[in-house]
């Protein structure tokens, strides 16, 4: 595009021309700067003798090179004073055969307030031509790319710059202003010939026009924008860290987060190192303040591998006092070493010494950041980050940046560790809690299996139960507990004891269950009353009783699920059952179902973890119990872990308990049932019929004091019970007599004066025998007692 005199390409004074002449003086070449600065184009120019173009004659100089002024005339008629530089041209022979010369205008302050403003401008600023050719840069952008404006006045843009994608784009801004007129803004992240790091940039493009409206140039100011675009970088990684950081309450998985985090984008290499006793259950000691001993719990780098770790993951490292983690753990800040200081030479020289295989990956480290963990108060170790590739050295906002993200990731540590600490302690409470080995009875065949839950909420109040029973009978028992943590597991411990002091007064499935019902209900009351932080003391509870010699089950449930029952033919299905309101809600009834089960059936007790989950169908996942109940299997054991495998969800939210028992039979070879006539008189022909029957089951040894039982428990029933009585012996893992009657009223021990004639009866009962005790029938009552029959 050409342009009159008077527009804008006139006050562009260091365009650089470039002229070729032969030997005769004759022009053979003319740059777009001569013609700029001539006015003559290389049509007019080339092929004329260089004598033609001049305005004043040149002063004679020696062959060789040279430069000085020399006045040419414009193509309009003025003279131009030029600075000329000449250099020969040699052929093959070593002859000149002409000169190669480059001339510009002679350098001169801006003559206006407006060019002395572009000059001196903290930003950088260029004009291009039209076709992106340099018109004019200001100091700044001369140090951004490392040259003298004189070197790119009149060159291309394209021409001055490496092959990139940042140049092309570049360059295609230029091209899109001068072709569209309008103005652009953009960022960009590049590096620049003059600079050893790559600079973020705010650019502004604009067009310049003339007066008819004409694009005659594009100019652009350029401002470094690295600060801020660091920052903004620095910020994004905080909000990453919010969301990436803590995603699981495992420490380990925690530290893996943060180097994954922070590796490459803030070093080339980040370690996380704690300190011992967080990853166990002691109380923090105070803080180090000489050696420092840490153990590696992650680390990561930009090379595969990890080659630059001097410390494998899970041992441990001994930081002596000048080291950067010591410093930080002492001073509570971060610690920043660089190249050349001598403890960042003390660091190097350690690690290569403990590791030199990684000595070649270490060999370009110059900047090393030791940023404590802290969280509430509380020193858990130190993150260290090391940069190679990454060319910057860490500064003091890059300190402020790590103290931020560390602290954000210690508390994220911090509550791992303390669910972590919890957990452990939750589950020995409850370990503690449930019954380690069942006690032995011979009503039932059971296994059970436990499995606390691995989600973030922390473990339940899952629990279970076998309690033996008088009358060779067994209580089954499962409940849950509503919440998660200790005190879910505290409130787990109170319902089982009060479950097994109910079952001690041998009450039946739904009596028992009102009682423990009034219970919670007191306990809430007391909690709320105490502002205690405790669990919401709601619970589900399901209480079954089986007695081997009717073979009869009979079970009531508290907003407990069924149980499932497997017959001896194969068949399964859950009991039949009206589940009660959940433990605390007051008021509501409980019903008992019994049935009555074949010898060698399966019941099947367990809590909502197994078959209720997100998103879970119940009927459907009740539907896999029963017929995973049905598996053959070689042991009651190996059925446990059977069902547990094909019912049990990939991840369970909750806790699960697991209770199976299997049914067995006394018959009617170990039972003796005899009616009692309700006269003092048959009390001797009672007892007699009991010494007989001890010695068909070969038990004479225990008839001694089986009269003695028979004689005194009969008696009082005849003395102070209702007919009908009834006397039954049962031969189990021990002897147990039973004598019954229609009267409702308990008896207990006193003591009997030295001149009493009776009231020494259930003393002597209890002195003779293993334990008695008395409970209530929909008849009356039965008092029993055992007698151990294992030798010695």
């Amino acid at each position: 595009m050409h342009r009159a005199k008077g527009t804008i390409l006139d006050d562009m004074e260091q365009v650089v021309a470039a002229a070729v002449i032969d030997a005769d003086g004759i022009v053979t070449a003319w740059s777009e700067g001569a013609r700029l600065l001539t006015g003559h184009p290389a049509e007019e120019a080339v092929g004329r003798t260089a004598v033609d173009l001049l305005a004043e004659e040149l002063p004679r100089r020696a062959d060789g090179e040279w430069t000085g002024p020399v006045v040419v005339r414009h193509r309009d008629g003025h003279p131009v004073t030029l600075t000329v530089t000449a250099c020969p041209v040699l052929g093959p022979d070593g002859l000149r055969t002409g000169y190669t010369l480059s001339a510009q205008r002679p350098a001169a302050p801006e003559p206006t307030l407006a060019g002395r403003a572009f000059q001196q401008a903290s930003m950088s600023m260029s004009v291009f031509d039209p076709q992106q050719h340099y018109l004019r840069l200001n100091e700044v952008a001369c140090k951004v790319m490392g040259v003298s404006e004189d070197v790119l006045l009149g060159r291309h843009f394209p021409d001055t710059v490496e092959e990139a994608v940042h140049s092309r784009g570049f360059n295609w801004h230029l091209r899109h202003v001068a072709e569209t007129g309008r103005p652009i803004r953009y960022e960009s992240f590049t590096g620049a010939p003059s600079l050893n790091r790559e600079h973020a940039w705010t650019t502004e493009m604009w067009p310049v026009k003339d007066t008819s409206g004409a694009v005659t140039a594009v100019a652009l100011a350029a401002f470094d924008s690295t600060e801020q675009y660091l920052a903004r970088q620095r910020l994004t990684l905080l909000n990453e860290a919010a969301a990436s950081i803590g995603t699981t309450l495992d420490v380990v998985r925690t530290t893996e987060e943060v180097v994954e985090l922070l590796v490459p984008r803030f070093a080339d290499f980040v370690s996380v190192d704690l300190l011992d006793w967080v990853l166990g259950a002691d109380e923090p000691p105070p803080v180090p303040t000489g050696e420092v001993v840490l153990r590696r719990v992650a680390h990561g780098s930009a090379h595969e591998g990890t080659p630059e770790a001097a410390v494998r993951l899970g041992e441990t490292d001994v930081h002596p006092p000048f080291s950067p983690p010591a410093r930080a753990l002492r001073e509570g800040r971060a610690v920043r070493i660089q190249a050349g200081e001598p403890d960042f030479m003390h660091w190097l020289v350690e690690r290569n010494a403990r590791a030199p295989e990684g000595r070649r990956f270490r060999s370009g480290v110059h900047s090393v950041i030791s940023v404590p963990l802290l969280a509430r108060g509380t020193t858990l170790g130190v993150l260290v980050g090391v940069r190679i590739a990454h060319p910057d050295d860490y500064e003091d906002d890059d300190a402020v940046f790590a103290e931020e993200l560390a602290s954000r990731a210690a508390v994220c540590i911090d509550n791992a560790r303390r669910f972590a600490r919890e957990r452990t302690t939750a589950l020995a409470l409850q370990h503690s809690l449930l019954p380690r080995g069942l006690p032995g009875q011979a009503a039932v065949e059971v296994a059970h299996r436990y499995l606390p839950s691995g989600s973030t909420a922390g473990i339940g109040g899952d629990w279970f139960d076998v309690i033996p029973l008088s009358g060779s009978r067994v209580a089954l028992v499962v409940g849950d507990v509503v919440g998660h943590g200790i005190p879910s597991s505290a409130t787990m411990g109170r319902l089982c004891m009060a479950v097994r002091t109910l079952a001690d007064v041998d009450l039946p499935p739904d009596e028992l269950l009102t009682h423990l019902d009034d219970l919670v209900t007191h306990l809430a009351a007391y909690d709320e009353d105490g502002g205690d932080d405790v669990a919401e003391l709601g619970a589900t509870c399901l209480y079954a009783v089986y007695d081997p010699v009717s073979r009869r089950l009979a079970v009531a449930a508290a907003g407990h699920p069924a149980p499932a029952v497997v017959l001896p033919d194969g068949s399964a299905q859950l009991v039949r059952m009206t589940p009660g309101p959940p433990l605390g809600v007051g008021g509501l009834p409980f019903e008992a179902v019994e049935l009555e089960l074949p010898e060698g059936s399966v019941v099947a007790l367990y809590t909502d973890g197994l078959i209720e989950d997100r998103g879970r169908d119940v009927d459907r996942a009740t539907g896999e119990l029963c017929n995973a109940l049905t598996a053959p299997t070689a042991s009651l054991d190996a059925l446990c872990d059977s069902v547990l495998k094909a019912v049990l969800p990939e991840e369970p939210g909750d806790d699960v308990a697991l209770l199976l028992a299997r049914t067995r039979a006394l018959g009617a070879d170990r039972v003796a049932t005899w009616d009692v006539v309700p006269d003092p008189a048959h009390v001797a022909e009672t007892r007699q019929a009991a010494t007989e029957q001890l010695a068909a089951w070969g038990l004479e040894e225990a008839a001694f004091v089986t009269e003695l039982v028979v004689s005194e428990l009969v008696t009082n029933a005849i003395r102070y019970g209702t007919p009908p009585i009834r006397l039954r012996l049962i031969r189990d893992r021990s002897l147990i007599c039973e004598v019954s009657d229609g009267s409702s009223t308990s008896p207990h021990l006193r003591r009997a004066h030295a001149f009493d004639e009776g009231g020494r009866g259930l003393l002597l009962v209890a002195q003779l025998t293993q334990r008695w005790g008395s409970r209530q029938t929909d008849r009356g009552k039965t008092i029993w007692a055992e007698q151990s029959l294992e030798p010695g």
